[in-house]
């Protein structure tokens, strides 16, 4: 049985239909139908349940997908005992941030393709927060503070970050000096999230409220430029605005814990080559890089 049909047949099972998956996988309709009629001409048994909105699993599906999926990951690793310092192939799906993703990690992603040109790279940028499961990727990068979950994690460097406002919101509403007033303040904000602060040796919890609220880092620091509101945001987005002075830092005496910025994937016993390989990248990025992600400047 072809690897690459098996590989197909999981996609399309996760994904939920041929169109979907054959976006994951980055090839034509047509080469998923036909590698999921081969699989099930070879098996005798159908497998998947064909809608006006997808495909479904039927019972058989269900039980092949789990070892379809497990017969594949075997394989990769099988290829990379036999290989483990070779040149990487397969394909790489990997989730990342809109707002700093295309200018911050864009460039590690296009220096691995162009050391392993065998290797098919196809990244997504989004703020919303994907679904490495349910949505087939192999990886994502993550910055900030991560969610509780049942996701690999490891860390490949601090993200550090600040409160801002700019000059003419302070003139009109003035500048908080406790984390009391801060509350009082507007906030610009992704959705409900809550704001921690240093205050000495403890770590402070704060709820800002708002009503201008965006998934987009870069989104936020335009609408503190504009006047709207009390913003906090990495210093990587900030630090254009501080620099011309349409931002100016507030409540510096309330610093803002670091966060960082991880590799998460899927649990299993072992990476993929393929990550690893990311993963090392972006460490060796954020060693030779500090300036970038720094709260010194």
């Amino acid at each position: 049985m072809d690897i690459e049909d098996l590989q197909t047949f999981v996609a399309v099972a996760d994904a939920g239909g041929v169109s979907a998956a054959a976006r994951r996988l980055g090839i034509a309709k047509s080469i998923v139908s036909r590698r999921l009629l081969r699989i099930e001409a070879e098996i005798g048994v159908q497998l998947l349940a064909r809608t006006t909105r997808g495909a479904a699993l039927t019972e058989a599906g269900a039980t092949f997908r789990d070892h379809a999926a497990r017969a594949s990951a075997e394989i990769d690793t099988a290829r990379e005992a036999i290989h483990p310092t070779g040149e990487l192939r397969g394909r790489l799906r990997v989730a990342m941030p809109l707002t700093f993703g295309p200018t911050h990690f864009a460039p590690v992603l296009a220096e691995m393709a162009r050391q392993h040109p065998q290797l098919h790279l196809h990244t997504s940028y989004s703020d919303r927060f994907v679904d490495l499961i349910a949505e087939g990727f192999d990886c994502a990068i993550r910055g900030g503070y991560l969610q509780d979950s049942n996701l690999i994690a490891k860390r490949v460097g601090p993200i550090h970050g600040k409160l801002v406002a700019s000059p003419n919101y302070i003139a009109v509403h003035g500048s908080p000096e406790s984390l009391d007033e801060l509350v009082t303040h507007p906030a610009l904000m992704q959705g409900t999230e809550t704001w921690q602060f240093m205050d000495g040796d403890k770590i402070v919890t704060v709820q800002p409220q708002g009503r201008f609220k965006a998934d987009s880092a870069t989104a936020l620091a335009a609408a503190a430029a504009a006047g709207l509101g009390i913003a906090w945001l990495p210093d990587c987005i900030t630090y254009g605005h501080v620099a011309s002075g349409a931002l100016v830092p507030i409540m510096t005496r309330y610093p803002v814990p670091p966060g960082a910025a991880y590799v998460v994937r899927p649990p299993g016993q072992h990476p993929s080559r393929k990550v690893r390989v990311l993963t090392e990248m972006l460490l060796e990025y954020f060693a030779q890089n500090p300036e970038i992600w720094g709260r010194d400047r």
